[in-house]
């Protein structure tokens, strides 16, 4: 595991890339955040899908349809 990458397992065309670890951060927004039960009662984003673990593997390509259609 990486600060600034992850491959996940399982997932050979998937790589994760933490934004915020990059240089300039002001234009990345959170689109999805995962674990949220696990977060801390105050603690929010403005990210638009929320997920109580990671989204089933089956949910992902229109995730990623999803998240390319917002950045058009």
């Amino acid at each position: 595991m990486s600060w600034l990458f992850t491959r996940p397992e399982g997932m050979d065309d998937f790589v994760n890339v933490r934004s915020t670890m990059l240089e300039d951060t002001q234009n990345y927004r959170p689109f999805i955040e995962c674990y949220t039960d696990e977060k801390l009662a105050w603690a929010t984003t403005s990210a638009k899908y929320s997920f109580s673990k990671f989204p089933a593997q089956e949910d992902y390509r229109a995730l990623i349809q999803a998240f390319a259609d917002n950045e058009e």
